[in-house]
């Protein structure tokens, strides 16, 4: 299993955690809002039977004081108490100052009380009742929602913690990149320095030998290289470009050093597109890109490359005839590290991202893929 297979089954523990925690809260809250629920139904149906023995009371010799008690006691439970005919008699713990400005309030907080709960019966005897309604009191409402509020803050802390340490490390790859790219032209820069100075030499002894001047062509190439890795280390200047003429140059390149079992075919039906390019990143790009489509035909097929003008911006696929990308891997081949390859670090295709992406502000992704029949991979750049 690779760090990206291990990290995304993190990503998972985490949200079934998340889940897990607010699975759990919502069951303990609603547990919880029942058993008050229960314990306010019970005050309900003691003050109702409070309310009846006060109306039926005799007060010159009755001691009224605990039903008394139990009615002023009542300070958090909305409650109505009407007549058989639906006429609001009395009314307790609702918005006094809407009931003042508001006639038609206490009847839409009785029609709200009908629906959530059961009347209590008031029996005043001979035949008469008065019912009392009540409804859920504000804090148990406010309990109700907090398990969703709860989760919506464990979510966004998540969310918040997660983009935090994303942009933290990002910044340090950054960081390592800049600081690799730039040791790595350094040291490459001395003993090229040196081998160029010794072809120029061997030149001046034996011009006409055939090994120099490939030895001079391999020297330039690792001067290439040297300024690549160069240019990874700073913002590099970009030049309006022929991109047909970059893209020649680096399949002419891949054709001397690649095998007769692999071909190329470039296509353009406008060879005269001006890209802003930095020519020497963009090469690698390409090479990169076309190297990786070698390697997945095994060093056999076609290797195409299709520009395509389109008014603003400009595509170029590069098409090979291999064994495919699975549909799960399309954003993981451009991370750090991954490779499929007995051997290599895995940084061809990050590098050809961070080239496109955040040099030259394009795009570059997996266009489609089919097993064994071959991968598109697309660029993006503005004209």
């Amino acid at each position: 299993m690779n760090i990206y297979e291990k990290k995304q089954r993190w990503k998972l523990y985490l949200f079934l955690g998340a889940i897990l925690i607010g699975i759990g809260s919502l069951t303990y809250t609603n547990r919880l809002v029942k058993e008050l629920s229960y314990e306010e139904s019970q005050k309900i149906e003691l003050w109702a039977e409070a309310t009846q023995q006060l109306i039926s009371a005799d007060f010159e010799n009755t001691d009224l004081s605990f039903q008394l008690l139990v009615i002023q006691n009542n300070n958090s439970v909305p409650v109505i108490q009407t007549d058989s005919a639906d006429s609001i008699i009395t009314h307790r713990n609702l918005d006094s100052a809407k009931v003042v400005n508001n006639p038609d309030y206490l009847y839409k907080q009785l029609d709200l009380m009908k629906s959530e709960n059961h009347s209590m019966v008031i029996d005043l005897g001979g035949g008469d009742r008065n019912y009392l309604y009540y409804r859920d009191s504000i804090f148990l409402r406010k309990l109700q929602y907090f398990p969703y509020v709860q989760l919506g803050v464990i979510m966004l802390f998540i969310l918040v913690s997660y983009f935090a340490f994303s942009s933290s490390r990002k910044a340090e790859q950054n960081k390592v990149w800049v600081g690799l790219s730039k040791e790595t032209a350094h040291q490459l820069g001395t003993p090229t320095s040196s081998l160029n100075a010794w072809v120029e030499l061997l030149k001046k002894e034996n011009p006409d030998f055939i090994s120099i001047n490939e030895l001079d062509k391999d020297v330039k190439r690792l001067e290439k290289i040297t300024e690549r890795f160069s240019k990874i280390g700073s913002k590099p200047v970009l030049v309006p470009t022929r991109l047909y003429e970059v893209l020649q140059n680096s399949v002419n390149y891949l054709m001397t050093r690649s095998s007769n079992n692999i071909s190329f075919d470039l296509k353009s039906e406008d060879k005269d597109i001006i890209v802003p390019l930095n020519e020497a990143l963009f090469e690698w790009v390409i090479e990169n890109l076309c190297k990786n489509a070698m390697d997945a035909m095994n060093g056999r097929g076609k290797v195409r490359i299709n520009i395509e003008d389109h008014t603003q911006i400009v595509y170029i696929d590069v098409i090979d005839e291999g064994r495919g990308i699975p549909k799960s891997k399309f954003k993981t081949i451009f991370k750090p590290g991954y490779t499929t390859k007995q051997r290599g670090w895995g940084l061809g295709l990050s590098l050809s991202k961070r080239i496109i992406e955040t040099y030259h502000e394009g795009k570059i992704f997996v266009l489609n893929s089919d097993t064994n029949k071959g991968t598109t991979l697309r660029i993006v750049l503005r004209k």
